[in-house]
């Protein structure tokens, strides 16, 4: 390994704790010597990455530090690759066109080696089977899941009924012929799944959800576990 190799292993290894981790810990992690991974400490403080802690005490590096020109592995860019022409073929066109942007910026700031290699990957994604179409914009959706805002919907069950309700939404799921929202359903007190081909129209507010979206993302896979359990004991 080299030493830049070894210095952004440092880094992400340290991304991974969220708090103080000692010394001989990441040395161990690292496959270096304590006297190597404290100049290598150093060394990254020198260029600007706010690691707090010293010997003894375990180290914590504080969020907000931007990263040098990247560095990949081979199997990592080949991951990239395959991530984000996943995204491109298996969503909408908003978040396709997204993945494709962020993979354009990975590359400009790629060494030349690297970048030829993601330029050049001979690993495909296999174009996916024909999907329900969405009735509605799910740029909305996702926007209103990292605000943790309620959502009107007009949606269609499997029956043909039409009910307007108000939602909680959560967790947008990708599948090959259906894309499925989660959400708590006031209307039924309870989590439901909504295929998005099925919402017809969606009302977009700005009253939150009176929650925390990652409480209510517990609750929902408990529910959901549950669920599937009582599911499989009746089988």
């Amino acid at each position: 390994m080299s030493r830049t190799e070894r210095l952004f292993t440092l880094l992400q290894a340290l991304r991974q704790h969220r708090f103080p981790v000692t010394g001989a810990s990441l040395a161990a992690e690292l496959g270096i010597s304590l006297r190597t991974l404290y100049r290598d400490i150093a060394t990254l403080q020198a260029q600007g990455a706010e690691i707090e802690g010293e010997p003894g005490l375990g180290y914590v590096l504080r969020p907000g530090f931007m990263l040098p020109p990247l560095m990949f592995s081979t199997e990592e860019i080949e991951a990239l690759v395959l991530g984000s022409q996943w995204v491109a073929k298996r969503t909408d066109t908003q978040l396709g066109r997204a993945a494709q942007n962020a993979l354009a910026k990975i590359s400009a700031v790629l060494p030349a080696a690297l970048r030829h290699s993601l330029d050049n990957s001979s690993l495909l994604v296999g174009s996916p089977s024909q999907a329900e179409a969405d009735a509605v914009d799910l740029s909305i959706i996702r926007q209103a899941i990292r605000a943790g805002y309620k959502l009107g919907i007009d949606y269609c069950d499997l029956q043909g009924n039409v009910t307007q309700r108000t939602i909680w939404p959560l967790a947008l799921g990708y599948f090959d012929h259906v894309r499925m929202l989660a959400a708590w359903c006031e209307t039924r007190q309870d989590f439901r799944h909504f295929r998005t081909d099925r919402i017809f129209a969606l009302r977009a507010g700005k009253e939150h959800y009176p929650h925390r979206k990652h409480e209510l993302l517990k609750a929902w896979r408990a529910a959901d576990a549950a669920r599937q359990a009582k599911n499989s004991n009746n089988s």
